[in-house]
Order: structure tokens, then C-alpha cells, then sequence
């Protein structure tokens, strides 16, 4: 455990790297129909602005793990930085769709070498207990308002300069956290090993195909011969991912870390939390605008709902984690969620943002400021310090392709019932519907957390 001279400056840094990754995740979407109407996407296609970065993400999340642990974390963490900050650049120049949406798995990637090491460095720079679960908390905070800051910052920039100008303010930034970075931040030891490249790129193809044939089926219907073959491809690439770390002498993903059960359920309830929660920030950006005539500002502007309630749970994740315990603050935020999620798919047809959206919002930002902190402290756990970077890649892994693999089976649900028209009333009942799967969603990770998380002590295992 390193001796933190500046701890302050130390979680200032890391947080602020992470809140810039999330904010890129959400900062488009109140842009999207701006976007679209830009570049010439179609409807079904818009959902890749999206899964390409986050997709570009979660498949080299493990891979980026694994060279922090091998090139040192601070190398990695800087790297990561310089290859997110020049990406955003390209895209905020994107002249097409195909220009967008290959900046937007490189600016994936190198959110992918950057995030694993601000997990990891939290780890090595803050003991366990208290002052561990104080900047998890924080953390996690982070994680959960970046989504919220994102939507009201990508809106006010839509209206006001344009969507580009959203990509182009990390160009500051992101040189401001590298010089923090070589300030404040002592390079970690490294450790002897290789690269699996086979693990990450058979991961990464074979979550991109899976979730390609999934949105091919949503804009051209089950039938189609290119949805039956990607998922197919997907599936065999995930199986042979999964043959291949077995055997590997350097995995990318240990298979260790599933061996404890809560491990596990924390993985598997974070996966299925954001695939819900993908839905209310995709869907009620678009509806906000497309449904009720938003304008991107105003758009953004009523998230701030969200924000507030959640600003204010995710603080007081420490204290009442420590009064009530983990898996209370816990339940309490995903049953919120879920109320809230149901609250606004039920109320979506009546085109109101007062009673629709409003208290549903205020539900799932309380809500959500519960549920992150406690489920990354769950898939971190227990974990020996030499997995300590696939750990933390790992929590990220569920983190992204549940908001990949969520997003691709919401847009399903959405096309479903015949052509999408330009229909307020239309458009309102296909939202409420596909609210109502995201409750579900969610309602399933409250249902796994209920039995697996914080009934024991996770296992250490030493082989």
C-alpha cells in the first residue's frame, strides 16, 4: 500500500478521469437527433454512436487491466488519457457516420486502458476499510452523476454552440489530468507477464457481434440472415474467449475470479442494473425532445431532477453504509429504480413532463446513488492484489456490455410492433414499453442481489 501525499489531489485526479469517461457515454445523447439529422443515421443505427464506444470499451477493458499490471499503472493511466483526448477530437470533426463511429471505439479504447487503472489506483493508494470505502463511495459517485452532468452539459452545448463542442472541451481537460497526473501520481510497480491479445480480441468480436446482430434484427426484422449470423458469431467467438483463457498461461481474465459466488452476483446484478438503466437515459433523452418537443437544452435541463437526488445519495453512501449496512443502501436503491422505471413507463402515453418524468426521476436518481457504490465494493472484494487490475477490469466489463448488450435489446423492444412513425402518441407508447423492460431488468439484479450479496465474506482464493 503506497503512502498518499496528497490524497486529495491523488481521488481528485482519478475521479475527474472517470467523470470525463461517463460523460462521454451520455454527453451525445441529448444530441442524438441533432446528430442523426447531421450525419444521416437511421433510427437503428443511432443506438451504434453509442455501442461502438462502449462496446470498444468493455471488450479491451481486460486487456487494459492487464497492462497496468504489466507497464505500471500511471503509464497506463496517462496513455489511456492521450488516446480518449485526441479521439474526441476526430469525432467532434466527424463528417459521417463511419467517421463517428470509428473515433468513438477509438475514444472506447482508450477509455479502456484508462479506467481499469482508476480502480486499481484506488487499491493501491487507499487501505481497506474506511478510507477505501470513502473514495469507492466517491467513486462511485462519479460513475453515476457522469450519465446525469453528461445529458444536461451535452444538452445546453447542443442548443447553444453545437453537439461537436461536447468532444472538443476534453481537449483542456484531458491535458490537465495528464499534468496532474505526472504531478501527483508515483508510477506502481510492475509485474513480469504477457499480453493475451487472442483473450481480448476473440472478447471484443465477439461481444461487437453479438450485440450488431441483436440492433440488425430491431431495424430489419428477426428474419434477417446477418442477425441469425453475428449472434451466431458472437456466440462461438465468447465460447472460444472463455476455452481460450483457460488454457492460457497470462490471461486476460483469470477464471479465478469467478470461483466465489458473491464475486459472481455482483458482476452479474451490476450487468443487468445498467442494462436497465440504459434504457431511461437512451429513451427518455429521445423523448424528451421527439415526444414532448424538447429543445436539446431543455432537454438536459430536466434531468436535473436526477442529478440533485442523486448527488445527495451518492454522498451519503459511507455513513449509511455504515449505520444500515451495504446491502440495505443497496436494496433501497435498486427497489427505487424499479418504482421509478415503472412509475414513468406507465405514465409515458400521457405526454406530460410533470406528471410523467418528474417524480420518476427524482426515484431513480435517489435510487441510483444507492445501488454503485455497494456493487463495486462487491466486485472488488476479497480479490489477492496480483488480480486486483482484473478485478476492477472485470467490474467495468459488466459494467459496459450490460449497458451494450441492455441498449441493443431495448432498441428491440422499441421497433417492436410494426414501422416506427413520427407519432407523439406512437412514440410515447413504444417508450412506456420499453421502460417497463428496463424495470425488469433491473427488478432481475435486485432479485440476484437479494440472494448472493453480503450474506458472507467473500473467499480468497490463492490459486
Amino acid at each position: 500500500m503506497k503512502r498518499v501525499t496528497h490524497p486529495g489531489m491523488v481521488l481528485a485526479i482519478i475521479m475527474a478521469s472517470y467523470l470525463m469517461i461517463v460523460i462521454d457515454i451520455s454527453i451525445v445523447l441529448t444530441g442524438l437527433p441533432r446528430i442523426q439529422s447531421s450525419l444521416g443515421f437511421t433510427p437503428a443505427s443511432l443506438s451504434w454512436v453509442q455501442n461502438a464506444y462502449t462496446l470498444a470499451f468493455g471488450g479491451f477493458l481486460l486487456l487494459g487491466a492487464r497492462a497496468g499490471d504489466i507497464l505500471g499503472r500511471r503509464r497506463m493511466f496517462i496513455t489511456g488519457l492521450a488516446i480518449f483526448t485526441l479521439a474526441s477530437l476526430a469525432i467532434g470533426a466527424a463528417t459521417s457516420p463511419a467517421w463517428m463511429l470509428t473515433f468513438r471505439a477509438v475514444q472506447g479504447f482508450g477509455a479502456a486502458v484508462l479506467a481499469p487503472s482508476t480502480l486499481a489506483l484506488i487499491s493501491v493508494y487507499f487501505p481497506e476499510g474506511h478510507e477505501r470505502t470513502r473514495a469507492l463511495s466517491w467513486y462511485a459517485a462519479a460513475a453515476g452523476m457522469g450519465a446525469t452532468v453528461g445529458l444536461v452539459l451535452g444538452g445546453l452545448l447542443a442548443d447553444l454552440i453545437s453537439w461537436r463542442a461536447g468532444f472538443f472541451i476534453n481537449l483542456p481537460i484531458g491535458l490537465l489530468l495528464i499534468l496532474g497526473s505526472l504531478r501527483y501520481i508515483e508510477e506502481t510497480p510492475r509485474h513480469a507477464g504477457q499480453f493475451d491479445l487472442a483473450g481480448a480480441i476473440s472478447s471484443t468480436l465477439g461481444m461487437s457481434a453479438l450485440v450488431f446482430g441483436i440492433v440488425e434484427a430491431a431495424e430489419v426484422g428477426w428474419h434477417s440472415p446477418w442477425s441469425h449470423s453475428a449472434m451466431a458469431v458472437g456466440v462461438l467467438l465468447l465460447t472460444f474467449f472463455l476455452w481460450e483463457q483457460s488454457g492460457a498461461s497470462q490471461p486476460v481474465l483469470p477464471l479465478r475470479l469467478f470461483a466465489d459466488r458473491s464475486r459472481n452476483a455482483a458482476y452479474a446484478a451490476r450487468l443487468l442494473f445498467l442494462a436497465g438503466m440504459v434504457g431511461f437515459w437512451f429513451f427518455t433523452a429521445q423523448y424528451l425532445q421527439r415526444v414532448l418537443g424538447f429543445s436539446p437544452m431543455l432537454a438536459g435541463l430536466a434531468f436535473v431532477p436526477v442529478t440533485i437526488p442523486q448527488l445527495f445519495s451518492s454522498f451519503s453512501v459511507p455513513r449509511l453504509m455504515r449505520r444500515f449496512g451495504p446491502r440495505s443502501v443497496l436494496f433501497t436503491g435498486l427497489a427505487l429504480c424499479v418504482l421509478g422505471l415503472i412509475w414513468q413507463g406507465l405514465a409515458a402515453p400521457q405526454l406530460s413532463y410533470l406528471a410523467g418524468l418528474l417524480l420518476p426521476m427524482i426515484l431513480i436518481g435517489l435510487g441510483q446513488g444507492w445501488v454503485l457504490a455497494p456493487l463495486t465494493m462487491a466486485g472488488v472484494a476479497g480479490v489477492e492484489a496480483r488480480d486486483a487490475g482484473a478485478a476492477s477490469g472485470l467490474v467495468n466489463v459488466a459494467h459496459q456490455f450490460g449497458g451494450s448488450l441492455g441498449l441493443a435489446v431495448l432498441v428491440v423492444v422499441f421497433a417492436s410492433g410494426g414501422q416506427i412513425s413520427h407519432d407523439a402518441a406512437d412514440l410515447a407508447q413504444r417508450t412506456g414499453r420499453t421502460l417497463e423492460v428496463s424495470a425488469l431488468l433491473v427488478f432481475l439484479s435486485l432479485l440476484i442481489s437479494a440472494r448472493f450479496l453480503f450474506a458472507r465474506a467473500p473467499q480468497v482464493h490463492t490459486k
